[in-house]
């Protein structure tokens, strides 16, 4: 594997323990679960398409880094309106007028879940 892949991953394994860590908090920040719950997934994409040498660019759009992996995802189309729902959270999480509550949190947490899941899978990654 490509050491840059390596790094991507190493940066989404990290959004992935905030946001854990986070969420165990004794007074979660709902907003910032979500923000790196979204990073972790966009991290993750992005290290697959490191990988297969698919530029990317600077973009919060998972349904995007998705359509961009040219048949790679194809096991994250089921996912498409979650992705798109998670999407919003790479921005909007960060600034005033979106506020995140615990449920919120929870399903930011869960597709992220599933985002890893998968995408380890098609990294081969335990």
């Amino acid at each position: 594997m490509k050491q840059r892949t390596l790094e991507w991953i190493a940066k989404a394994e990290g959004d992935w323990a905030i946001a854990q860590r986070e969420r165990e908090a004794p007074s979660p920040v709902w907003d910032g679960i979500c923000f790196h719950a979204q990073q972790c997934a966009e991290k993750y994409m992005k290290a697959v398409l490191e990988e297969h040498n698919i530029p990317f660019g600077k973009t919060h759009d998972l349904v995007y880094l998705m359509q961009s992996g040219a048949g790679l995802f194809a096991s994250l189309e089921p996912l498409r309106a979650d992705l798109a729902y998670l999407s919003t959270f790479g921005i909007a999480a960060r600034y005033p007028g979106a506020d995140a509550d615990e449920q919120i949190a929870d399903d930011a947490l869960h597709i992220a879940g599933e985002v890893r899941r998968l995408v380890r899978n098609i990294l081969n990654l335990p």
